[in-house]
């Protein structure tokens, strides 16, 4: 798995695009990562890559950021900022009662102890999480681009020294 990301990663390095389409597309997958809306973070990274003017294939990549290992850290995160900016306690929730909710997909129960405080904490979240990776991948695809370029101009120069001799 970790090759296959790797693989796509290097693909979307070598796209002729701006730093800009890269790392907006990045980072809109990783924002959308941090919000509750499982199932649903492609089509809302794509939603929000197109608003930033982010490329698709990026964004793709991004929502990677979240998956079953970092999940857990994500919720419990954004649940801890959406309990304080709400200014509320935790609240209980019985572990077979959440089970017995889940199995029958009946999420209103949730809304108010659960749902409501990791909507909340995940947009600001989101947002750090989102321009922290939006500033490492512009300066990654930068420098990439500069790299490529000059491996390019030292090519044509060796190739004209060639033709010179």
């Amino acid at each position: 798995m970790l090759r296959s990301i790797r693989y796509i990663a290097i693909r979307v390095l070598r796209l002729k695009v701006t730093p800009h389409a890269v790392a907006a597309g990045v980072a809109a997958g990783v924002a959308v990562s941090c919000t509750p809306f499982l199932g649903f973070h492609f089509v809302t990274a794509f939603c929000l890559a197109f608003i930033l003017k982010g490329n698709m294939i990026a964004a793709a990549l991004g929502t990677a950021f979240g998956n079953p290992f970092t999940f857990p850290l994500i919720f419990a995160a954004a649940y801890r900022i959406g309990i304080f900016l709400l200014g509320r306690a935790p609240e209980r929730v019985g572990e077979a009662n959440l089970f017995t909710l889940l199995r029958h997909l009946d999420f209103a129960p949730l809304w108010y102890p659960i749902l409501k405080p990791v909507l909340i904490g995940g947009l600001p979240l989101a947002a750090l999480c989102g321009g922290v990776f939006y500033a490492l991948t512009w300066q990654g695809v930068r420098l990439f681009q500069q790299r490529g370029k000059r491996r390019t101009l030292l090519r044509s120069k060796r190739g004209a020294a060639r033709e010179d001799r």
